[in-house]
């Protein structure tokens, strides 16, 4: 339930605290003096649209609170605790505050308890506290879709919508996906000709991890064999074959000088060492190229086959525009796209028969809903049907008609359509309800269909924003009755310019605008008794009250047994 509403520099509200009971409440005042302001302030709590130009003039910010009531055990308690946002109120869940900030500039803020929060979630835990049902209502009234969420939330049909635009979603992917295949499917076989010649060409090439750099090495060896051979004859006449000055023959020499020498000068000895590590040293290097001169071969022929390899290499390289070493990989990846196109051909042999079952699902579940809207549609009909006999419309009727959707199909709503039709008149043949009721018909129209959806579900805190537009008289009386009744069993609070609907309310408030001339200030006052007799008299009167006018108040109050006391 709502308990609170504070409000901040809003448009002409500078600082406005609403205190609410349970019950019917009802806002009155002069048009223009900010009745809707409150309503508009609450949905800005509650996640609307927020406008920089709803700041007062001259502030930096507006703030919205909203302080509600809970029950521990509730739905939206346990939504609190499975977001991690109930307060920290004993218990956690005593009471639940939405507040939003809008700069400015034209950014705002959300909070729940105290924790930041996108807007988004903001609105879907707002849907669950409060629902608005505006002036303007009727204009909705009229549109397919909102007859069919009204008849659905009547029927609480939501877990078998869901179950249909869940079956849809899975039946319209099988078919985005089979559009998908079929198109591409001249161009898959192209695409799987070259694939597999693509494939067959660097199978055959046979090129192996690392070949293209070893035939690299192996050309260079090859195409410079006589160089490399005399360059290795050189070093070795250098190194160790020359009969006279070749290096090993100057190393033994001055070894042995060193050693008689140590003999003498013990200092010597470590370089002795050294120049003997210098002859081993010598001599293993001298093998080695020994060894690698009497493996050059000149072979014309091997080089010749080489060549002719990494030519070979090369051009498919180029082909594909990549390096030599990733023909390797490459194969491997066109591999992999050819059996990704036969997994395609296979899987549309096989998507057939998955449309087909997911087409029977969708059809089974659209079915389930369909005989539930028929079963609720009845009751419907004959719920606001009474209730527009108790709103002054004797006679009046409302037909709830289910259209099945051409050739069959089932959207993700359902396999039909929903329209209200509307009798206002006794034998009057049922028609589309904008075109055969009028402004006050139409008004009375949602008001009663609003009163049946909203009498045993959803939230507990139900606005209605001059929804009596239209009225007035006995009917208006009625009406007054209704709220009063739903008041009941649901916090109600209703702005109304109807003294009938006022003096049936369980709590008054008037709202009043103040200005000077430097600002402008929306006052909220709640009512006693005597306020009550002098505000329901203006209501009657107009701008003169007179004593016939609070008289009339008072009988209307003492008639209504109004439990507030001055």
């Amino acid at each position: 339930m709502l308990a609170r509403l504070h409000i901040r520099n809003l448009a002409v509200l500078d600082e406005v605290t609403l205190e609410l009971a349970g019950g019917f409440s009802v806002l009155t005042g002069e048009t223009g003096a900010g009745k809707s302001m409150l309503v508009d302030a609450l949905a800005l709590a509650l996640g609307a649209r927020a406008d920089s130009n709803a700041v007062r003039t001259g502030a930096q910010r507006a703030e919205v609170s909203a302080f509600f009531d809970l029950d521990a055990g509730s739905a939206i308690a346990a939504w609190l605790r499975d977001h991690d946002l109930d307060s920290d109120a004993e218990g956690g869940v005593g009471e639940c505050i939405l507040r939003r900030v809008v700069g400015a500039e034209g950014r705002s803020r959300g909070y729940v308890n105290g924790r930041p929060v996108p807007v988004e979630m903001l609105r879907e835990l707002g849907g669950q506290l409060v629902e608005i049902c505006g002036q303007h209502a009727y204009q909705s009234l009229g549109q397919r879709a909102t007859q069919r969420d009204l008849l659905d939330a009547f029927g609480n049909h939501g877990a078998l919508r869901s179950a249909v635009a869940d079956a849809h979603a899975a039946w319209s992917a099988l078919q985005a996906e089979q559009a998908s295949l079929l198109s591409a499917q001249g161009d898959r076989q192209a695409r799987e000709d070259l694939l597999r010649y693509q494939v067959q060409e660097l199978a055959a090439l046979g090129l192996q991890a690392g070949e293209a750099e070893a035939l690299e090495q192996e050309q260079r060896l090859l195409a410079n064999a006589t160089g490399l051979a005399a360059g290795l004859a050189l070093a070795l006449e250098q190194l160790h074959d020359a009969d006279e000055g070749s290096a090993q023959r100057i190393i033994a020499s001055a070894l042995r000088d060193i050693r008689a020498l140590a003999e003498v000068d013990v200092t010597l000895i470590p370089a002795a060492g050294a120049l003997e590590q210098a002859a081993i040293d010598l001599r293993e290097a001298t093998e080695q190229l020994r060894r690698r001169l009497g493996a050059i071969e000149d072979d014309p022929e091997r080089l010749a086959h080489v060549e002719s390899r990494m030519a070979a290499v090369q051009d498919l390289a180029r082909k594909h525009r990549c390096p030599p070493e990733a023909l390797g990989s490459l194969l491997g990846q066109l591999q992999a796209e050819l059996a990704g196109l036969g997994a395609g051909e296979d899987r549309l042999r096989t998507i057939a028969g998955e449309l087909a079952a997911q087409e029977k699902a969708l059809r089974e579940a659209a079915g389930r809903l369909t005989q539930a809207r028929q079963h609720a549609a009845a009751a419907f009909a004959a719920a606001v049907s009474a209730r527009l006999g108790q709103l002054g419309m004797p006679g009046s009727a409302l037909t709830v008609h289910l259209e099945p959707l051409g050739n069959g199909q089932i959207s993700a709503s359902g396999g039909e359509q929903v329209e209200f039709l509307a009798s206002t008149n006794p034998g009057q043949a049922p028609g589309p309800i904008a075109r055969v009721a009028s402004g006050g018909e139409l008004s009375r129209l949602s008001l009663a269909v609003q009163l049946v959806c909203t009498a045993d579900g959803g939230p507990a805190t139900l606005i209605f924003d001059e929804v009596d537009a239209g009225i007035g008289g006995g009917v208006a009386e009625i009406v007054g009755q209704c709220l009063r009744d739903l008041g009941g069993r649901r916090q109600v609070v209703c702005v109304t310019h109807l003294a009938q609907v006022a003096s049936q309310a369980t709590r008054h408030y008037a709202v009043s605008k103040h200005s000077t001339a430097q600002e402008t200030r929306t006052r909220v006052q709640d009512l006693g008794h005597r306020e009550r007799v002098e505000e329901i008299a203006r209501m009657l009167g107009g701008v003169a009250i007179t004593e016939r006018s609070r008289a009339h108040a008072r009988e209307m109050l003492q008639a209504r047994g109004s439990r507030r006391a001055g």
